[in-house]
């Protein structure tokens, strides 16, 4: 199963199982920015108790592997649990919505986009991408995420709320990131 296959198959799923979602990361960049391979789907989900063994269930074996324990376990935690397709080696890593502002905040701001090809579905704002790559990069250093905002940036341009970003920036403790990505976006511009 193809990625954009598998994007769709999880899209209508939640969507059918009225699970709020965003899909983020790399998938979500290359929608507003430059596209880049990557092997796993990075979706936020707003899951409940009630709704675990549904998706679980839409994603059978022996075609996909999941377990509804690790479905559980990431909702009593806040973290995450995947969904595998064997086969392709292809992945989708479902992350809990956390109950803080930001993440509500991303949930609200969240909009319909094309993700691949003609596969279209609920994605992070541009400008939320944008802060939760600056907390990925702060955490591990990957330039592949100061790639992704400086693409974002570059192309959306002016369609880029930067007081937004700038306020959460501060607020989650990265805004020497974003200093860094405007020092970075004006030499790119020279």
């Amino acid at each position: 199963m193809e990625q954009p296959e598998f994007l769709q198959l999880a899209v209508e799923t939640l969507e059918r199982l009225q699970i709020p979602y965003l899909v983020c990361g790399s998938v979500a960049s290359g929608a507003f920015g430059e596209p880049r391979m990557t092997r796993d789907i990075d979706i936020v989900i707003d899951l409940r108790f009630g709704n675990v063994s549904a998706l679980c269930e839409a994603f059978p074996a022996p075609e996909f592997f999941v377990t509804k324990e690790s479905a559980i376990q990431a909702i009593r935690s806040g973290k995450q649990f995947n969904v595998v397709h064997p086969e392709s080696g292809n992945k989708i890593d479902f992350m809990i919505s956390r109950d803080d502002q930001w993440s509500k905040s991303q949930i609200q701001r969240r909009q319909r986009a094309k993700l691949f090809g003609s596969v279209e579905g609920f994605a992070a704002s541009a400008e939320d991408i944008i802060v939760s790559k600056m907390i990925y990069y702060q955490e591990g250093g990957s330039e592949k995420h100061l790639r992704d905002i400086t693409g974002i940036l570059c192309i959306r341009a002016e369609k880029i709320d930067r007081d937004y970003i700038s306020q959460w920036a501060t607020r989650l403790k990265v805004a020497e990131v974003w200093s860094a990505v405007l020092r970075r976006l004006e030499k790119v511009g020279e």
